[in-house]
């Protein structure tokens, strides 16, 4: 009876608005939650459980006492709200709950083909800095700290319900950093990945916009086929959380070698790399061996693209590297230009050969115009800068029209043609 009198009281702290549906976590796979999830795969979506775990509870709670621990634990639970709200769109939420007390759980929808590693850290970072800020202001002698984890809900499982709990319990472990078996579990898979060489690379074409003909190839990673982690974004978030990014986007690095090699590629070839990457002591001596191994293919041939927009500061290897790469003669792209947490002061900073305007720019851009004159205002960027522009994520003849009209450079997109398999007759 205490556990469900404490139940409908949570739910009155995170639903006073029906806008956030909350669900507690013995109730977490009742229907609403299931259907919700059931909705975004049917919608072509993939849900996400992201999980934030308060990792000095204990330490709290001898500070504060019984009388103030419940007052504590309500005052968190109405700012994770709040945050929530503040942060996502309403039709992207599908649950917010709490779990053993120390841990708040968020059930999202994600777009894979529009979201990005960065996009996910986005989000976890965004609701964190607005939940500990709070509590910072309430309790400023306490130190309050939240770990997370998210993994993704394996949609090619014959049971939803059963893939609901199995990510919950996998995002837990990365939660709490611990050496579980579930953590171990993930950490096995990502790492036989890697030692197995077990993933793929499509190549999806970059179009001259003025000619119309193939001018590159970019080559985008899928994970293992059939898996939870075909998709890359579920791959690279697994991967980041593991420690093994770095070993992962230097696969995708020798297989797209291997891939040129074998095709006999001559034109243009673009591979991504995240600024952790890049910013890896490690990075240019390992490229350089990577070179020495697949002779007879050149760094000019070669576009490195600066995926996820996350922040360059830190990394204090990341220009040095940018340098060395050039020196090398390998051009540098950057993409994600024109999303709403893209910092445009980079360009500046890194000067690149190509700019790669942002999907979420490009869509609906014929029927926008303040889209397109934000697109005019990054060609003018791109002109000072001696950059090409590409233009990404074209859908439809409207949307290319707009590009030619305003005489970009290049573009890609499925109205020009899907990822596919590079092969000696498309790369000639």
């Amino acid at each position: 009876m205490n556990k469900l009198k404490g139940a409908m009281e949570w739910g009155k702290i995170l639903l006073p608005a029906a806008s956030l549906r909350f669900y507690p976590p013995q109730f977490i796979l009742r229907n609403p939650v299931l259907e919700g999830v059931t909705a975004a795969f049917q919608s072509g979506l993939e849900a996400a459980v992201i999980v934030f775990h308060l990792q000095n509870m204990n330490e709290l709670s001898v500070l504060q006492g019984k009388s103030q621990q419940g007052y504590f634990m309500k005052q968190l639970k109405k700012y994770f709200r709040h945050a929530v709200q503040e942060e996502l769109k309403e039709e992207e939420i599908i649950s917010l709950h709490d779990f053993y007390g120390d841990m708040v759980t968020l059930i999202m929808k994600v777009d894979v083909d529009k979201n990005t590693l960065s996009d996910m850290d986005h989000v976890i970072n965004g609701l964190l800095y607005y939940v500990e800020g709070s509590l910072q202001k309430h309790y400023p002698s306490q130190q309050i700290h939240f770990e997370t984890g998210y993994m993704f809900i394996d949609k090619k499982h014959f049971s939803i319900s059963d893939s609901i709990q199995k990510a919950h319990r996998q995002a837990i472990a990365m939660a709490e950093k611990r050496l579980a078996v579930k953590y171990d579990d993930i950490d096995y898979m990502i790492n036989q990945i890697i030692a197995n060489k077990n993933i793929r690379l499509l190549a999806q074409p970059i179009i001259d916009v003025a000619t119309n003909e193939i001018r590159a190839w970019e080559l985008l990673t899928r994970g293992p086929k059939g898996t939870a982690v075909e998709n890359p974004l579920p791959l690279f978030s697994v991967a980041r959380q593991t420690g093994t990014l770095y070993a992962l986007e230097m696969l995708v690095l020798e297989k797209a070698f291997e891939q040129i090699k074998k095709a006999k590629c001559r034109q243009d070839i673009f591979i991504n790399c995240t600024p952790l990457t890049l910013g890896n002591i490690r990075f240019t001596r390992d490229i350089k061996n990577l070179l020495q191994r697949f002779t007879g293919i050149s760094p000019k041939q070669i576009t490195i693209e600066i995926t996820e927009n996350d922040s360059i500061e830190g990394l204090k290897n990341f220009i040095y590297n940018i340098k060395m790469l050039r020196l090398m003669g390998f051009r540098i792209a950057i993409d994600d230009t024109g999303a709403g947490y893209s910092n445009l002061s980079t360009i500046s900073e890194i000067m690149p050969d190509i700019i790669k305007i942002d999907r979420s720019l490009i869509q609906n851009i014929d029927k926008n115009s303040l889209k397109e004159s934000m697109l005019k205002g990054i060609l003018l960027v791109a002109r000072e800068a001696g950059s090409l522009v590409v233009a990404e994520g074209i859908e439809n003849e409207d949307e290319a029209s707009v590009l030619t009209r305003n005489k970009v450079d290049l573009a890609q997109g499925y109205f020009y043609a899907p990822p596919t398999v590079l092969n000696m007759e498309m790369a000639t």
